[in-house]
C-alpha cells in the first residue's frame, strides 16, 4: 500500500458478530503500512458509537450486521452523519443480500475466503475511491439478471414498459460483467463503436452519465427501483478476475 503513507493512512473499522475474526483481522491489518484500524465491535450500536468517535476512511462490516434488529447499517450510519465508505465482508456470496448492501451505498463486497492479501488490496482500492466486487458475485449477479431480465428506471422515476432489445440487453450484461467496449464487441461480434453507441443509448434511457451508474440501475432493478444512484467505480485487477475500472465514457 505504498500509495499511503504513515502521515496518511487508511483509518478502518472492523464491524464483526465473529470475536476471533474480527480480533485476527484487526491484528493483521494493523500490522499493513499506511493502514490504521481505529477499532472493532460486533453490534450496530457499538459501530455507531465508534463511527462518531473515531470517523474511519472505511468500515468493514459482514451482512449480519446490517440486519440487526431490522436496522440497516449503511442507512444508520448515513443518517448519523457517517460520510466514508463500506466493504462488505462476507462467508458467503448471497446475490440478494449483495444487490441490497450495493443498493444501500456500499463501495464492494470481498469473500472471507479470499487471501487476506487481496484484502488489503481492495481496501485500498475503496479508499482511493474505487469499488470492489469478488468475481463470484459478479458471476451470481449477471445471472439474476439473465433470470430475471430487470425493468429499467427512467430519469424521472418511471419505470419503462418493455423489455430491452437483445443487443442492448447482451451488451448491459457484459457491463455488469466489468468487460471493456472491445471485449463486448469481439464477445458479440459487432464494432467497438456499435457498443459504444449503444451504451450511450443505455445512459440516455436510465438517465444516468456512468457505466457505474447504470450497473446500480440494472442490479437494483432486480429487487426494485433505486432511490439514489451513486457513482461507482470497479478497481481493475485484471482481465482474468474480471474486475476492471468502470470509468465515464
Amino acid at each position: 500500500m505504498s500509495e499511503h503513507s504513515q502521515e496518511n493512512r487508511i483509518r478502518l473499522l472492523i464491524v464483526d458478530e465473529l470475536g476471533l475474526f474480527r480480533a485476527s483481522l484487526a491484528h493483521f491489518l494493523a500490522s499493513e503500512p499506511g493502514v490504521e484500524v481505529t477499532g472493532h465491535c460486533g453490534t450496530l450500536t457499538d459501530a455507531l458509537e465508534m463511527l462518531s468517535a473515531s470517523a474511519p476512511d472505511v468500515v468493514l462490516s459482514d451482512f449480519e450486521v446490517n440486519a440487526e434488529h431490522g436496522t440497516d447499517f449503511i442507512s444508520a450510519a448515513r443518517q448519523a452523519g457517517y460520510q466514508g465508505r463500506f466493504l462488505i465482508v462476507t462467508g458467503s456470496p448471497d446475490v440478494r443480500k449483495s444487490a441490497i448492501a450495493l443498493k444501500a451505498g456500499a463501495s464492494g463486497i470481498f469473500l472471507k475466503s479470499q487471501p487476506p492479501e487481496r484484502l488489503v488490496r481492495a481496501v485500498q482500492a475503496i479508499a482511493d475511491g474505487g469499488t470492489w466486487l469478488d468475481p463470484s458475485i459478479i458471476q451470481l449477479l449477471v445471472e439474476r439478471l439473465i433470470d430475471r431480465y430487470p425493468p429499467f428506471v427512467e430519469a424521472d422515476g418511471e419505470r419503462l414498459g418493455k423489455h430491452l432489445p437483445q443487443r442492448e440487453r447482451d451488451v448491459l450484461l457484459g457491463i455488469v460483467a466489468g468487460l471493456s467496449s472491445k471485449q463486448i464487441g469481439d464477445n458479440l461480434g459487432i464494432s467497438e463503436s456499435s457498443v459504444k453507441n449503444v451504451l450511450q443509448h443505455l445512459f440516455a434511457m436510465c438517465g444516468v452519465r456512468t457505466r457505474a451508474q447504470l450497473v446500480r440501475v440494472a442490479l437494483a432493478g432486480s429487487f426494485g427501483s433505486v432511490d439514489h444512484l451513486t457513482s461507482l467505480r470497479v478497481a481493475e485487477e485484471g482481465q482474468a478476475m474480471r474486475e476492471h475500472e468502470m470509468p465515464a465514457r
